[in-house]
């Protein structure tokens, strides 16, 4: 029985890796202590970008109740500011996986340890230990097939990966508390020892910090194959990897070929002036082309004073206004600045009856089923000079796959509000 009690996950000799230990643990602790707050950041940043207070059809998490507490109305200034927080989301979330899988393996001896629950103390301790393992996991795994546009999961990404973010979140600020300081100690101390022993192999420097260590040392340990230092390289070089394969996506120029794990990285997806990078074609929005040819396609603009159909005809003989910007979408890839060429989104207003300040605008897509097939735009969106119906992009018209004959470009808007193949726009509706 005592041999058969050794070999379960329960044993402390089960465990043999020379590697494990708080020093080892503490260090993968203390960069996620940097990263993944980072991260929270950077993706309520990305909720907020949607302005879902505008309208319930951007509100993809109707109940969130006192979690919208933060939200503000999203600027259009800098232009590249969403292309910013998501580009450093992602890519952040990306490179931080090898971290979170080697501090997860440096701990999952914790996991089995018995009795599971020892006081009303240590069963609270353990069920945030699982909201924040569980929490951890889900978050980076739906994130990762969000960024594949592999959407196998139950439900919509949205609520799932916004609630899920508060839930790991919280669980990582009580683990954070209790554990910082002891991290902290760790490491000094093991900084100490190589002062004190500078000559001293990289294992028998950190014995040390080990021997106050706890449950993660090995009591009977393996050789060596590779030293902790080693392993902390290791660590870093993956995540450095995943980094310089997939950061060039939200780049311009050279960079954007070396992110050859990214969708959306690599080479642009052709010439001409629609040659960059698009989310959805024509064909997989179901999009028929008898519907956008010249005498089928007409523009319904709507407000205080009534509604106006316009043909492609009639748009391009408005004002027409040039503004160079960016695509940025919410699985982290962007484009540079593109020459967008169109109508203002304000002087469309004004046909509907709104001269002065525009209201907030409704805009509805060709595009019959899927997320985002409509969007709402707010007054400042509206009013910026830059915000556009654009008819043309770098001197030559529309692809359909970019949108034609008509898509909204606005600056510092996820990409899914600046609708393509735009039918129907209505001013003021959303009061």
């Amino acid at each position: 029985m005592r041999d058969l009690a050794s070999r379960l996950p329960s044993s402390p000799g089960f465990w043999r890796s020379p590697l494990r230990g708080p020093r080892f643990t503490s260090v993968l602790g203390l960069v996620l202590l940097v990263g993944v707050p980072v991260l929270f950041v950077t993706g309520l940043l990305s909720y907020a970008a949607y302005n879902p207070g505008l309208s319930p059809v951007n509100d993809k998490t109707p109940d969130k109740g006192i979690l919208g507490f933060y939200l503000f109305s999203w600027p259009t200034d800098p232009t590249w500011l969403y292309r910013l927080t998501q580009g450093v989301h992602v890519t952040l979330g990306l490179a931080l996986i090898p971290v979170l899988l080697a501090k997860l393996w440096s701990v999952v001896p914790r996991l089995f340890t018995l009795p599971p629950v020892r006081s009303l103390a240590h069963a609270l301790e353990r069920i945030s230990l699982l909201l924040l393992v569980g929490g951890a996991l889900f978050e980076f795994v739906t994130g990762v097939l969000n960024v594949q546009l592999d959407y196998v999961f139950p439900g919509s990404f949205y609520p799932l990966h916004f609630y899920g973010a508060w839930v790991f979140f919280a669980a990582f600020l009580a683990h954070a508390a209790l554990k910082t300081p002891a991290a902290v100690r760790t490491v000094r101390s093991m900084r100490d020892a190589r002062r004190r022993h500078p000559d001293a192999a990289d294992q028998a420097a950190d014995q040390t910090a080990d021997q106050a260590a706890d449950d993660l040392v090995a009591p009977a340990p393996d050789a060596p194959t590779v030293s902790r230092r080693g392993a902390l390289w290791a660590v870093g070089g993956g995540s450095l990897l995943l980094l310089a394969t997939s950061a060039g996506r939200s780049f311009d120029g050279p960079l954007r070929s070396t992110a050859l794990l990214a969708p959306r990285g690599g080479a642009e997806p052709g010439g001409g002036p629609n040659g960059f990078q698009i989310n959805k074609t024509a064909a997989y929005a179901g999009i028929d082309p008898a519907e956008t040819g010249e005498e089928a396609w007409r523009l319904v603009v709507a407000g205080r004073t009534g509604t106006v159909r316009l043909a492609r005809a009639d748009l391009l003989r408005m004002r027409q206004h040039g503004a160079a910007l960016p695509i940025a979408c919410v699985e982290g890839w962007s484009t540079a600045d593109q020459a967008w060429r169109g109508v203002r989104l304000r002087d469309l207003a004004a046909l509907v009856g709104f001269d002065g300040d525009p209201p907030d605008v409704f805009v509805e897509s060709l595009q019959r089923a899927g997320s985002f097939r409509h969007g709402a735009l707010r007054a400042n969106q509206v009013a910026d000079p830059r915000s556009l119906l654009a008819l043309s992009v770098n001197g030559g018209t529309l692809s359909p796959d970019h949108g034609y004959p008509a898509r909204i470009i606005v600056p510092a808007a996820p990409g899914v509000l600046n609708t393509k193949w735009v039918a129907r726009m209505t001013f003021g509706g959303l009061a």
